[in-house]
């Protein structure tokens, strides 16, 4: 059974002012990355709002949404495609970084008739090895420390994560507990029982062959040249384009990332 998942809806009328109502953008559905929620995307969300709905999700374990066994990507994709069904939107533009862009490549693949474009941001459709062994440990640090504060809770995690913007992108998932104190609000055992999965390719077998922006961060290795001609495999009209920036493009180059977004999806409904 599908995650009844938390989310963040605009409920914009784009054209509300003309009277146009035959010229109503498509929504956009935006998803997160591992460790991340839809609170990571409000200034964005902010932006794109004045011309479209935007609805920012919380994944299964993240956010807000429940905590429940199973990350793989095709329980993920129906998540996302039963909150489409409760919102009543039969199609939309999906855009997901990282984690999220292998969630959005596997709603693509396996329900294309509900995208009308992909954007993905800094990852590749194909497995990667493991590389989050201290974020699991600094995370399970602060569990167990059951800080007071967030000055506490950045002292627990750099116990096993050095760099600071790292941090405090972790402790964007801490919230304060009804007995005091701060808590994760992350699925966390679930996370790292099914991590296997989440490192894993994305669900489907048919190559997408819809409009496909592919953003990817310069100083990243997560969508290097080689990743290229497999990319292109499964994601075959994708336009790749490169942004001086990291992993976390979206929050490194927030103007450049919107413009590159806006020009694609601007383009698809001219």
């Amino acid at each position: 059974m599908p995650t009844p998942l938390h989310y963040a809806d605009s409920q914009v009328d784009t054209h509300a002012e003309t009277g146009d109502e035959s010229r109503k953008s498509v929504p956009l559905v935006v998803i997160h990355g591992l460790f991340g929620s839809a609170d990571n995307w409000r200034s964005h969300v902010k932006a794109w709002q004045s011309v479209r709905r935007v609805i920012a999700v919380d994944l299964r374990n993240h956010g807000r949404s429940p905590h429940l066994a199973g990350m793989g990507y095709a329980e993920q994709a129906e998540d996302v495609v039963s909150l489409l069904d409760r919102l009543g939107i039969e199609q939309a533009h999906l855009l997901g970084h990282s984690m999220g862009g292998k969630v959005a490549i596997s709603i693509a693949r396996e329900y294309p008739q509900r995208v009308a474009s992909l954007i993905v941001a800094d990852i590749a459709p194909q497995a990667y090895g493991h590389d989050h062994d201290t974020v699991f440990a600094a995370l399970r640090r602060v569990a167990e420390g059951k800080p007071a504060n967030r000055r506490e809770a950045d002292k627990l995690l750099a116990e096993h994560v050095d760099e600071r913007p790292v941090r405090l992108f972790l402790a964007t998932n801490l919230e304060r507990a009804e007995e005091g104190g701060l808590r994760l609000r992350l699925g966390l055992d679930e996370i790292e029982a099914d991590y296997e999965a989440i490192m894993g390719a994305p669900a489907g077998q048919a190559p997408y062959g819809g409009p496909t922006l592919v953003l990817r961060g310069a100083r990243s290795q997560y969508v290097t040249d080689a990743a290229l001609p497999a990319l292109r495999e499964v994601l075959p009209d994708a336009t790749i384009k490169t942004l001086d920036a990291g992993h976390w493009l979206h929050a490194e180059q927030p103007e450049a990332f919107r413009e590159a977004v806006d020009e694609f999806l601007a383009a698809l409904e001219r």
